[in-house]
């Protein structure tokens, strides 16, 4: 099997024969940023190695290289290396151990406030921030932004995991960025060499059958009401539940379907770790969302 098909095969838990795939990717040519990219793994231990200067800065250009709204640019990345703030970070996201041992944490910011500062330059105000449109468009940017960031990372050889939980006490994390209004962290990246003694393994997705959709959204009848899963996504599924299994017995960790664990993610306002009141934060925060 060649590199790529190896990459797909880990991606989808597929077996070593690459039988489960689809003919399109078993006849796909070797591609080493596709490789790199099948690759990815999120690492939550680190050495405590120093990221290099020129290694942010590349970085924080592959981030801005990444496709933004109209060209607004309504994205700030705050690099944080100072261990106490660190540390006061990692308590404000659930007491996260790897937030406050990685060298580098970046904080991407959804930010409107220099857009609103443009305006007062320009003498034209900036009322269309108010919008939710608007805050769309830099929570987008700023997630395009970090993924470019991962990918320049890694090709690096930096490891690097997403922190979520930054919205979870978005004032506080706010007040020790010391953010201006219009602007609020949407989550953190740690970065940072990965520490060989704990490595971090490639964990498989859903088949693609189950996202890649031809023309129209298939299977569901549009908008329809909840109904359990049919057919193919059924069988995808109880597939993908069997393959997270095997993933969890080869990581020692316990068996817990995928299917399972997602819908008791989202059972309701008390699993969202506090971001259920994330609308009052944003109001608070200067984002009307009009």
């Amino acid at each position: 099997m060649n590199s790529l098909l190896s990459a797909l095969s880990t991606r989808y838990g597929a077996s070593a024969s690459a039988d489960d795939m689809t003919p399109a990717l078993r006849a796909a040519a070797a591609n080493p940023v596709i490789e790199s990219l099948l690759g990815h793994r999120s690492v939550r231990a680190f050495l405590p190695d120093p990221v290099a200067e020129s290694a942010l800065a590349l970085m924080v250009a592959a981030a801005q290289s990444a496709a933004t709204s109209s060209n607004l640019q309504a994205w700030s990345v705050i690099a944080v290396q100072d261990a106490e703030r660190k540390a006061r970070l990692a308590t404000l996201v659930g007491g996260q151990a790897h937030v406050r041992e990685c060298p580098l944490l970046l904080v991407w910011i959804a930010d409107l406030s220099r857009l609103d500062r443009v305006g007062v330059l320009t003498g034209v105000p900036a009322r269309a921030n108010d919008y939710l449109e608007m805050f769309l468009v830099a929570t987008v940017d700023a997630a395009l932004a970090a993924q470019n960031a991962v990918v320049a990372a890694e090709s690096l050889g930096l490891g690097t995991v997403y922190i979520g939980a930054m919205r979870n006490h978005p004032e506080a994390v706010a007040t020790e960025l010391g953010l201006p209004d219009h602007a609020i962290a949407v989550f953190g990246l740690c970065v940072g060499r990965a520490d060989p003694a704990r490595p971090a393994s490639v964990k498989p997705r859903l088949d693609s059958t189950v996202v890649l959709h031809h023309e129209q959204y298939e299977g569901v009848a549009a908008r329809a009401a909840a109904h359990a899963p049919e057919g193919a996504e059924r069988e995808a599924i109880a597939r993908y539940d069997r393959v997270m299994r095997d993933f969890q017995a080869s990581q020692a960790m316990p068996a817990t379907d995928w299917s399972a664990q997602a819908s008791s993610r989202v059972k309701g306002p008390e699993t969202l770790s506090g971001r259920d009141r994330l609308k009052t934060a944003l109001a608070a925060l200067g984002f009307p969302l009009a």
